[in-house]
């Protein structure tokens, strides 16, 4: 069974810039439910932002933790594993590292989660709920592979090119 699939995810996110750094983002889910939100994003003054909204890494590390935490109680739930505290945290560490065009390039450094829950289960069945939900998380498991990104660039409402 393993490798079968079971349901697909799949997102669309879209943004546009509406200040100095600061972009509305439109994220739509498509699979396996609908919904549309709009998030913003900016920087605080050290990048030249107006800090009117959280940075993309404040979001991307949201999305970590509040993954990690949802699968670890939707599968609780599954596993009839009775949780009556979590709490999750992350320290998350890059280099901005010379670039030979721009003016740094981003090069991650680690993460540490820490997982801090009560329960009355045994502590083997609560390590297996935590390996369970580390393999569940989307976002850990991007993390944990190296992915194929893509990137197509339009000018001037030309044709789109690889970049």
């Amino acid at each position: 069974m393993s490798g079968e699939s079971i349901f697909n995810v799949e997102f669309r996110s879209d943004g546009v810039c509406v200040g100095k750094l600061r972009n509305e983002v439109t994220n739509e889910a498509l699979i396996p439910f609908k919904v549309t939100r709009t998030l913003a994003t900016d920087e605080g003054r050290f990048q030249g932002g107006e800090d009117t909204a959280p940075t993309p890494l404040d979001y991307f590390l949201t999305g970590l933790v509040g993954c990690v935490m949802t699968q670890i109680r939707v599968f609780a739930k599954k596993l009839a594993i009775d949780l009556s505290d979590l709490e999750v945290g992350c320290s998350a560490k890059w280099d901005a590292v010379a670039d030979p065009v721009g003016p740094y390039q981003a090069r991650p450094a680690g993460f540490e989660i820490s997982i801090d829950l009560t329960s009355d289960a045994p502590a083997d069945k609560v390590k297996d709920l935590i390996a369970a939900s580390k393999r569940a998380c989307f976002v850990e498991a991007t993390l944990a592979q190296a992915n194929d990104i893509k990137h197509s660039l339009r000018i001037n409402d030309g044709e789109a090119v690889s970049v």
